[in-house]
């Protein structure tokens, strides 16, 4: 009883295997764009501008030259400045907490495109089992030459749902390593204007040992 119910759910085919993989790839499109679009959204500028004027001490000009601005860089030079006369302890912590509160708005969405690229090519090859099945079962219900041709054909359609899910989870593998760069990359300067702050504060003169 089971494996007649399987067998009839195998029947349906490939075919909506790949309409259920082209919806995946146009969903995985608009993450690419809306995460491209955060991305280039904050940037911050001049990062060595902003270092070196914490390492001089220009905590206002440092703090009027990302007004405005968004991203993980700029939270970290607003927070430092805002903190600084607590003195550099308080502002490590601050810095440290700023920088894992963005890591947030930065990874939204990355998982699905990193789950995309791992899976896609396992609901490619589903599809394509979903539609060997249904070819076997289509030659078992018509024998002979023209079931043969029957299987093949069937075996060359089935095995299009594997080159999409191929298609489809490259991209998504692609761009999950970019962003990922990117958030690293933003996560390193942010981290180096944080000890620039805390440099500036530490050789302050006056500062207790």
């Amino acid at each position: 009883m089971l494996q007649k119910q399987l067998l009839g759910f195998t029947n349906l085919g490939a075919e909506w295997v790949l309409w259920l993989l082209i919806a995946l790839s146009v969903a995985s499109i608009g993450v690419m764009i809306e995460r491209v679009a955060f991305f280039l959204s904050r940037r911050a500028g001049d990062v060595d501008a902003l270092r070196r004027q914490l390492l001089a001490g220009d905590l206002a000009g440092a703090s009027a030259a990302v007004e405005g601005r968004r991203g993980m860089e700029a939270e970290v030079v607003r927070a430092a400045v805002a903190h600084a006369a607590m003195g550099p302890d308080a502002v490590r912590e601050v810095v440290s907490g700023t920088i894992e509160r963005s890591r947030i708005d930065y990874e939204q969405r990355l998982a699905f495109l990193g789950t995309l690229g791992n899976n896609a090519p396992f609901i490619g090859l589903f599809g394509t089992v979903l539609g060997i099945v249904r070819a076997f079962f289509e030659l078992s219900r018509n024998p002979g030459a023209a079931g043969a041709g029957t299987v093949m054909a069937g075996i060359s359609e089935a095995l299009v749902a594997t080159a999409v899910g191929l298609f489809v989870a490259l991209p998504a593998v692609v761009a999950y390593n970019l962003f990922q760069r990117g958030l690293r990359r933003t996560a390193q300067r942010a981290t180096a204007l944080g000890h620039a702050a805390i440099a500036h504060l530490e050789a302050r003169p006056g500062r207790e040992a």
